[in-house]
């Protein structure tokens, strides 16, 4: 059989060996994809999830503070306590939590079932993508690590860009009840999908929660947070309501929505590449940019967004930068901690989470209290607010890590 060598001198891998790393990395991939999605669902489904459930936009809003909460409170905590655990096994357990949560949200009959049903994909949510963090290095060779670590953060990416738009499309088509039944389906192939082709990963060492923690002290680590923590806050105060405020400033019906949507999801795939090569070479620069286009294009679509055109121009430009947050900033907070990336991770995940949860929160106040467009204002005015942390604070040479 051949061989696959490995120019860092560690021995060699076989060929079959590599195929099933590489088949593992991308059932990871899609289970990030789909954790995310699970998390980001309600999105796109706002205005019919809050009438069959009987609460305002705002509060049908908290479906998504709930479970980004939970997730930025349970990342550490899991990555700590199954720390001596198998990861496949970690993995496979914890999708089928993400399981339960979207078939309890899909058949909830009130906002306290929906609201429980949204802790359990909190749970899920939160430990796959920690645990996620440290699997390509334990997959592939040496030499792919970066690339193989890339891949599984893509599918955070393109959850974030096209998982709403596609939850959105099926429940045009079938319900939105049906939107979280498929969710549920596809976590559950990915449940199969880990268990067939990941191989025993025994536990390597333990990550104490206190390693975890001390890792705010290091000045890089703790300014990528800061950065994640406006950004991700300012988009979600703005895009958790952005259907209600397409169908307002717009005029956009049911179907013209999930366009706009796929429009922005497509323009974030492309972005998320594109600000992947950015950010190995600079994560400073990167994210500059990003901040600057990003606070420019959400106060602009309340103002001049009354032109359907116009506004799905301003959805792909909006896309187009945010699909490059979550590589950009990952990339930052990884490459800052090299020797530790699962437990930086797990920051950066309850960072992230935390930062949903409070956009949806903050963005729903704004939109219940003074009016839907002002969720747009807060949003622009948080993404204005990572400029000068980005600017001035310190950070990673390089995105290599």
């Amino acid at each position: 059989m051949t061989h696959v060598e490995d120019v860092t001198g560690t021995p060699p891998v076989r060929e079959k060996s590599v195929v099933r790393g590489w088949l593992g990395v991308v059932a990871v991939a899609i289970g990030t994809f789909t954790v995310v999605t699970s998390e980001m669902m309600p999105v796109g489904l706002l205005t019919p999830m809050g009438e069959a459930l009987n609460v305002a936009e705002g509060t049908a809003g908290l479906t998504l503070t709930i479970t980004g909460l939970v997730a930025a409170l349970s990342s550490p905590l899991l990555v700590s306590a199954l720390g001596r655990f198998d990861r496949r096994a970690v993995l496979c357990g914890l999708m089928l939590v993400l399981v339960l949560g979207n078939l309890g949200a899909a058949f909830a009959s009130d906002f306290g079932v929906m609201f429980l049903a949204r802790v359990l994909v909190g749970i899920g949510m939160g430990g796959v993508w920690a645990v996620a963090a440290g699997i390509a290095v334990r997959l592939v060779p040496a030499g792919s690590v970066g690339p193989a670590t890339s891949l599984i953060f893509s599918g955070i990416a393109v959850a974030s860009v096209l998982g709403i738009p596609a939850g959105a499309y099926v429940g045009a088509l079938a319900g939105w009840r049906a939107a979280f039944v498929a969710a549920a389906a596809l976590a559950f192939l990915v449940v199969l999908a880990m268990a067939v082709l990941l191989p025993r990963l025994p536990a390597e060492r333990p990550v104490p929660l206190g390693g975890v923690l001390r890792l705010c002290g290091e000045p890089r680590v703790r300014t990528g947070l800061v950065v994640v923590a406006a950004l991700v806050t300012g988009h979600f105060a703005a895009y958790t309501y952005v259907r209600p405020v397409l169908e307002e400033v717009s005029g956009a019906g049911a179907g013209m929505i999930g366009t706009l949507l796929l429009v922005y999801g497509v323009a974030g795939v492309c972005g998320n590449f594109v600000s992947g090569a950015g950010a190995r070479r600079s994560p400073r620069v990167t994210l500059l940019v990003i901040s600057a286009v990003l606070a420019a294009t959400v106060l602009l679509l309340p103002l001049v967004g009354g032109s359907l055109l116009v506004a799905g121009v301003l959805m792909a430009v909006w896309g187009l930068t945010y699909g490059g947050v979550s590589v950009s900033t990952q990339t930052w907070v990884l490459a800052s901690s090299p020797d530790a990336r699962e437990a930086a991770s797990s920051l950066f995940v309850g960072v992230f989470n935390g930062a949903i949860a409070l956009g949806a929160l903050v963005g729903g106040r704004a939109a219940d209290g003074v009016g839907l467009t002002a969720a747009m204002w807060v949003g622009g005015a948080l993404a204005v607010a990572a400029l000068p942390a980005a600017a001035t604070g310190r950070a990673p040479v390089s995105g290599r890590f």
